[in-house]
Parts: C-alpha cells; structure tokens; sequence
C-alpha cells in the first residue's frame, strides 16, 4: 500500500468513527487547509490548482449546511447566511482570482473553529460534571 493510499484510508476510518462534534471540527480545519492552498495557488498564478481547492471549500460549506438542524433558532439562521455568503465569497474569488475574499473566509473560519472548540469543551466539562 502506498504512503498516499495509506493515509487516505486513515483519514477515511478516523472521519468515520469520530463524533458528531468532532467532524463539524474537522470540517473547518479542512475549510482552512483549503482555503489557503487556494490562496497559496492565486499568488503562483496555478488557476486549475485554485479552482481545485476552491471546489473542495466549497463542498465543505455546503456540508455544513447540510448539517444545520432546521429548528429555525437564530443560530442557525446566522450560520445559514454565514456559510451562503462564504460560498459566494469563493465564488467571487474563483472568477476574479481574488485573494482579498480568501483571507475573509480564512479569517471567519478560524473564529468558527475557535468557537465551535470552546463550546464543544464547555460541554465536555459539563457532561463530566
């Protein structure tokens, strides 16, 4: 088995036996893996590479659209906007080549993370409790 295959599977059965809060986590750790290769690609002039990168963030902002509850709270009507408007931003980056919209996306990511890693460990503490 290759290195690259062997990897592939790893991240493949870790995706699969993680929990739920743990895959939302993952999501936008990979949202800011991709998102910088695609800026990383715009700065080399590598179009093909960003479109790549790009596709695969948007996939992610679309998964985790798909995941949001529609139990009409405010919460999720704020990531609902959140995510749509970070899937235009992509758009606009990808037609424009614009690095401007990447570093948005970038820095709204890493607050989400931020929180969702607070949050999640909040609730760690008080299920321990």
């Amino acid at each position: 088995m290759t290195r690259t295959k062997a990897m592939s599977t790893y991240a493949q059965n870790n995706t699969i036996t993680s929990s739920p809060e743990k895959l939302i986590e993952m999501l936008y750790e990979g949202l800011l893996k991709f998102t910088t290769l695609a800026k990383k690609a715009i700065e080399k002039k590598d179009y093909e590479t960003k479109s790549k990168w790009i596709n695969r963030s948007n996939d992610i902002f679309i998964e985790l659209l798909d995941s949001l509850k529609d139990d009409k709270t405010e919460m999720t009507a704020y990531l609902t906007g959140l995510y749509i408007h970070q899937i235009k931003n992509l758009t606009h980056a990808n037609i424009h080549n614009s690095t401007k919209e990447l570093d948005i996306i970038i820095h709204v990511v890493r607050v989400l993370l931020e929180t969702w890693r607070e949050e999640t460990m909040v609730g760690d503490r008080l299920e321990v409790a």
